[in-house]
């Protein structure tokens, strides 16, 4: 990518009458799908110079508990693989792992091996 292209992640939320979160969707500059929903997202930005991190997290109404179960579960395996391949630090990758596995038994989505 040149240092003038630019894509754009636009995610958009509908809220309820009280401004809760009905509808999650999302759309990436050149990808093919369109707009897509989801029923659940966080966001981290880190701010190198202040050592800082923002997060935006939100889900629909009609988010379940196990579904969020879930999709922390996921998350947290992702950021061992992210943290992996940015740090090549396979230790701190495999404590990341070994909590998603613990948190995946806590909340039984893995069964005690």
């Amino acid at each position: 990518m040149s240092a003038t292209e630019k894509k754009e992640i636009i995610i958009r939320v509908g809220l309820d009458e009280n401004a809760i979160p009905e509808s999650i969707t999302w759309e990436a500059s050149g990808a093919s799908q369109g707009e897509e929903r989801a029923d659940a997202f966080m966001l981290s930005l880190f701010n190198g110079s202040d050592k800082t991190t923002l997060g935006i997290d939100l889900w629909t109404k009609e988010m379940l508990v196990g579904d969020m179960n879930i999709f922390f579960y996921q998350a947290f395996k992702k950021m061992a693989d992210v943290l992996e391949r940015a740090t090549q630090d396979k230790e701190a990758a495999q404590m990341v792992r070994d909590f998603s596995r613990e948190f995946g038994k806590q909340v039984k989505l893995l069964k005690d091996a």
